[in-house]
């Protein structure tokens, strides 16, 4: 790991060991995975703006007690804009709408949406960074929305997804949201730290969403839920410090279209928790979709020729 010059806090001269990088993406695909189970078990007692906020309040009193690790970044004016883009990406516009696609269907199924992220990053490093996409990546990307699709309208409606068809459709946007912080952030990586582009990320959620407490179609909660609660804490600790400092971390390291492959594990992960915590299944119209979207992504990750 060479030493960061510019960006400051956790800074540390010497070579990390090259499984390193991978330990740090897959322990935070494991991390992502667990808060949408963490989502749904908040959301059945909090409303879904109490609970992002909660969980960037916490993310933020974390990183009070770094601010000595923090002190020595040098910010540049022209990495403004993409510190601004990074942040409105991800955590304002994804949040919103992962807040409302977990209201409206399962766990399971909005971690298999995640699965799309890697492809609309090669989509987005084509259009805003001029990279060159090849035929199976287009395909790749066709396959992959048609599972997602086929698993979408499948979705049957329970009390817990009402809406699996919209909600899908919201994560998918979310995912949207996901690749801009992606590419975003893969610029800002090489001056700054990952604790830092972490920590920007948790006080300007706290700040963005702190607003939405004001509006009146926010329920304000009027007793304390301990398990609900844990959730919140849980989300604010572990996953949007931990998982982001990790994915950070790994981005800095490794070329960002490598780094977000390890995404097309989070619906892995997802399925399997939200069988064991929440009794969600799928059925097999959903296994097939499921496949589809797996299928895309074998396809997008061959080698041919480009475009």
């Amino acid at each position: 790991m060479a030493c960061n010059r510019d960006g400051g806090g956790m800074a540390v001269s010497g070579k990390s060991p090259r499984w390193l990088p991978m330990i740090c993406l897959v322990t935070a695909m494991v991390l992502w995975a667990s808060s949408f189970i963490a989502l749904k078990v908040a959301f059945r007692a909090y409303a879904p703006m109490i609970v992002i906020w909660g969980r960037m309040v916490v993310g933020s009193l974390c990183f009070l007690f770094l601010l000595p690790l923090l002190r020595q970044v040098r910010l540049r004016r022209r990495d403004l804009r993409y510190l601004v883009l990074m942040a409105v990406c991800e955590p304002c516009i994804y949040f919103i709408f992962e807040a409302k696609a977990m209201e409206l269907t399962t766990a399971s199924q909005a971690g298999m949406i995640t699965a799309i992220l890697p492809l609309l990053v090669a989509i987005g490093a084509t259009i805003f960074l001029g990279e060159r996409i090849a035929r199976h990546t287009v395909a790749g990307f066709v396959l992959a929305m048609v599972g997602a699709g086929l698993l979408s309208v499948s979705g049957e409606t329970t009390a817990d997804a009402p809406n699996p068809l919209l909600g899908n459709f919201l994560e998918f946007l979310a995912m949207v949201s996901a690749m801009g912080y992606t590419i975003s952030l893969k610029h800002l990586s090489s001056s700054y730290s990952p604790l830092f582009l972490t920590a920007i990320q948790s006080w300007v959620g706290a700040v963005f969403f702190s607003f939405f407490l004001l509006s009146p179609a926010t329920v304000m909660p009027t007793e304390f839920v301990p398990l609900p609660a844990m959730a919140v804490f849980y989300l604010g600790s572990c996953v949007t410090i931990g998982a982001y400092f990790l994915y950070n971390f790994g981005v800095s390291k490794l070329p960002a279209s490598q780094a977000s492959a390890y995404i097309n594990l989070i619906p892995v992960f997802t399925v399997i928790m939200g069988f064991l915590f929440l009794g969600e299944t799928f059925t097999r119209l959903q296994v097939l979709a499921s496949l589809l979207v797996f299928l895309g992504i074998y396809v997008s990750q061959k080698r041919p020729h480009v475009l």
